[in-house]
């Protein structure tokens, strides 16, 4: 999968070749962002953006200064939520990296909104 990035540089995600069978695989994956993430409405911004893709899951703020979720849907959104969380965020954040690990097929989704945990 490739494409341009908000930011006008090119990506491309290793290993991932698409076709219209696998835009419409599920996926689970969890996610931590580090950066400038608390304070900002960094979990308001991510819950918004996941609903508007018809996304599933959720965020927290975590002990260490980051904020952590889990995300679930197409894979086509997910790689867009995934592009949007390491580039974009909340307007007043400042992301560093974004890690994304336990990334799987799902044969059904195991929310069913995307929620800010407290």
């Amino acid at each position: 999968m490739s494409g341009r990035g908000r930011r006008g540089y090119r990506w491309r995600r290793v290993g991932m070749s698409m076709n219209m069978a696998e835009g419409d695989t599920l996926i689970s994956v969890d996610y931590e962002i580090f950066g400038k993430v608390q304070g900002v409405f960094f979990r308001k911004y991510t819950q918004a953006e996941g609903k508007k893709l018809g996304l599933v899951g959720w965020v927290q703020n975590t002990d260490q200064g980051t904020v952590q979720g889990q995300l679930q849907g197409p894979i086509s959104k997910v790689r867009h939520m995934q592009e949007w969380l390491e580039t974009r965020g909340s307007p007043k954040s400042h992301i560093d990296r974004a890690n994304f690990r336990n990334e799987k097929v799902i044969v059904k989704l195991d929310y069913s909104d995307f929620q800010i945990v407290k």
